[in-house]
């Protein structure tokens, strides 16, 4: 199915199961424990060993020997792959390291050696059996972000900087000007279920148990990785125990069990240990980033200006922080650059909501700075500077799919306007509801006993991304439906909508659906990441549906465009029937995909929110306590209400994270992440966050898809942090710039307290 004028009306506009709050279908499932997680993959194939992964001792140099006499000679080993017998390897098209090192090492706990025994517990004692002999690169490596500044370049494949008018002259002639700069730290996924798979051969046939996200990116990478055929690789991960952008790619860990399950010619279970995770993985890069605001005395932006830099090793890619500010506010003047400096610290990639997490961290303080510069309320300063069409719109890639490696250039299209935009109405219906007239105009003036009581707020943004997915759909004897797809389910209830949409348009009760998630040997589908999981599936799911209405219809005897299918019957007039009499005693299968032609082109398809939170800060400790969060969403229709908003609470409760206390700090002697487990690496649990409110605007985009739906996932992070940060600053009048906001950058500063 081409979608590429705006959705009219259809069967998913009756919203009798899409749009309610159905509870998930995989839930059950997953509080007793019963949903087969990669490692629990027990029972797929006999006879599994053990893997356990050695990981580099040194950020970057050689390996220049490695000594495995002992290992080998340990108890239940049964084979150590290293570089050196592994065979050829090739580095996949999204990954930016070698996922098994040596001789050279890139990153501090690069994969360099697995150890394969008969018990866990035999290869972990095996593998510290290991001697490895390494030769540092001299002078040691990069591993401050700041040192590195002035040596970061702009990407090659990305938009690396736009500029609009004349921002040096508009900036340096405004009235009312704010220079500032921001500083974010680096942070990890920290999930719960750890990269694992479990790898066996049949033959040249490798199937691999893996947590991913994205199923055909894993099987074509890994396929290339291995140097075999796509048609020789399976990909199995019906259940993600969370992944937050970390498992979009291929890891070690799926590699390191194919290569053990050939040497030891049995299958292989590797579970990266926790420790090894942060360094091995990938990570969201620390950011450095300068914002230049002018206005006039009104507070109308004439000159906006956000310049941001990341590192990464050599080749990878920056963390796009001012990308959104090309997007959210007006101003005739513009300009805007991402710039990536090269390091010798682990990879950095995809972490919920790239780009725009730390951006917007940045970006919502500057905006609260300059309402402050004003005089102006904050709130009432983002409503002036709204605008409806894209202020600030570079050439964008013909293919709107990311799995679109080298995009050609298109025709400019300049200042497109926004398929929906409720910003406004966010910003205003969210002060509303959190009582914002309460809120003090003088920092550091409330207070509840000891604590200094602030209220903050901050926009959010994402884009929604549009993605070509593939679905199946069929049609038993029994009137029941199967779908299947190879989408993932990574916590977000994918099982749920996605049963919820082929419901709907079949005319059937729920619990008459299955659904077939994680498989690679399935349609391949958009895949859950970047916020485009939900709304592109479900839609690729609505055209399968299509096709399997019109083949039931035909069967019939009716005709496809005038059949009606609800209460489990299909009808045309006064005549209906069952659809397990329809079907004629044999299954039917309707299959197809949607993909997008040029409407993502000319209509700019975005997501936005507003998020308000109260905090109180110690008056004497300068421990800072949310007290309230509120989030007020406009993202398209709303597939599931309940599922909805446990996306949007964990991604507050990210934000709050970030603000607060997320951060891996660097060894900058010997070039790692020395927090690197969940003892160490503090997260919020559920004593730091409050209740959580959640209101989703109505909306409907038909630009978007037939499911006029938009993303949710990542809209949730953007701006949290900065409205945390905009709170503490009401609170206490000192303002942090640099996150996260620990009690230290806070104490020296407090006026005293009576």
């Amino acid at each position: 199915m081409k979608f590429n004028e705006p959705a009219t009306s259809n069967p998913i506009d009756q919203l009798k199961v899409v749009g309610q709050p159905v509870d998930r279908i995989d839930g059950p499932l997953k509080t007793t424990g019963t949903a087969p997680y990669a490692l629990d993959r027990h029972d797929v194939v006999p006879n599994q060993a053990h893997g356990y992964v050695i990981g580099a001792a040194i950020p970057t140099g050689r390996i220049v020997s490695m000594d495995l006499a002992a290992a080998k000679a340990a108890p239940g080993v049964i084979a150590i792959v290293t570089a050196q017998n592994a065979g050829k390897l090739t580095k996949g098209n999204f990954n930016t390291a070698m996922l098994l090192g040596g001789p050279r090492v890139e990153h501090y706990h690069q994969a360099v050696a697995l150890v394969v025994a008969e018990t866990f517990e035999q290869a972990r004692d095996a593998a510290s059996l290991v001697r490895i002999k390494y030769e540092r690169t001299p002078g040691g490596g990069e591993f401050d972000l700041r040192a590195v500044q002035n040596k970061a370049i702009a990407p090659k494949s990305e938009a690396a900087e736009t500029r609009v008018g004349n921002f040096t002259g508009a900036f340096a002639s405004a009235p009312v000007k704010l220079d500032a700069e921001y500083h974010t730290a680096h942070e990890s996924h920290m999930m719960m279920e750890p990269h694992a798979s479990v790898a066996a051969w049949d033959g040249d046939q490798l199937t691999v148990w893996t947590s991913n996200q994205m199923i055909a990116w894993a099987k074509g990478d890994l396929a290339k990785t291995l140097n075999i055929p796509k048609d020789k690789v399976r990909v199995l991960s019906p259940y993600v125990g969370g992944g937050f952008g970390s498992k979009l790619f291929l890891r070690a860990d799926v590699v390191l069990a194919a290569l053990g399950a050939k040497a030891a010619r049995r299958p292989v279970r590797v579970p990266l240990q926790r420790a090894l995770i942060p360094n091995n993985t990938t990570h969201r890069s620390a950011t450095l980033q300068r914002i230049r605001i002018g206005a006039t005395r009104e507070g109308k932006i004439t000159a906006i200006g956000h310049e941001s830099w990341s590192g990464n090793l050599k080749d990878g890619s920056p963390e796009n922080a001012a990308t959104q500010t090309r997007s959210l506010y007006a101003g005739e003047h513009r300009m805007t650059s991402n710039r990536v400096a090269a390091m010798d610290l682990p990879e950095a990639n995809a972490m919920r909501a790239p780009g725009e997490a730390p951006g917007m961290a940045a970006l919502e303080i500057a905006m609260d700075e300059m309402a402050e510069k004003l005089g102006m309320d904050p709130v009432q300063f983002r409503i002036l500077n709204d605008t409806q069409v894209v202020p600030d719109n570079p050439e964008k890639p013909t293919s709107s799919d990311p799995q679109s490696k080298k995009p050609e250039k298109e025709k400019h299209i300049a200042n497109p306007p926004f398929s929906k935009r409720q910003f406004v109405q966010c910003l205003q219906t969210g002060a509303q509801r959190f009582g914002w007239e309460r809120r003090s105009s003088k920092p550091g003036t409330l207070r509840d006993g000891r604590w200094l009581v602030g209220m903050g707020v901050a926009g959010a943004f994402r884009d929604s991304l549009l993605t070509k997915s593939a679905a199946r759909v069929r049609l038993d004897r029994r009137g029941m439906l199967t779908v299947e797809t190879d989408m993932t389910d990574i916590g977000t209830g994918s099982y749920t909508i996605i049963a919820q949409t082929a419901s709907e348009m079949m005319g059937v009760p729920l619990e008459r659906v299955r659904v077939r998630l994680g498989d690679s040997s399935l349609p391949a589908s958009c895949g859950s990441g970047g916020q485009w999981g939900g709304h592109n599936s479900t839609a690729g799911v609505y055209a399968a549906c299509i096709k399997l209405r019109e083949a039931v219809a035909r069967q019939a005897g009716f005709e496809p465009e005038r059949a009606i299918f609800a209460d489990g019957l299909v009808r045309m007039g006064e005549r209906s029937l069952p659809l397990s009499e329809a079907v004629a005693g044999r299954e039917l299968v309707g299959e197809d995909l949607i993909e997008y032609g040029d409407i993502g082109k000319r209509y700019q398809l975005s997501t936005f929110g507003a998020h308000f939170v109260e905090v109180g800060v110690d008056a004497v400790t300068c421990e800072v306590r949310i007290r309230r969060m509120l989030a007020v969403c406009a993202a398209g229709r709303i597939l599931n209400p309940k599922t909805a908003r446990s996306q949007v609470i964990g991604a507050m409760t990210m934000g709050a994270g970030a603000a607060l206390m997320e951060e891996l700090a660097v060894d900058k002697r010997l070039g790692y992440f020395v927090n690197h487990d969940l003892a160490t690496y503090e997260v919020p649990v559920h004593a730091d966050i409050p209740h959580q409110e959640v209101i989703f605007l109505d909306e409907v985009d038909p630009m978007s898809s037939p499911m006029k739906a938009k993303g949710i996932a990542e809209l949730g992070i953007c701006g949290v942090a900065a409205a945390v940060a905009n709170a503490v600053y009401n609170a206490t009048g000192v303002r942090v710039r640099e996150y996260p906001i620990t009690l230290d950058k806070l104490i020296t500063k407090m006026p005293l307290q009576a």
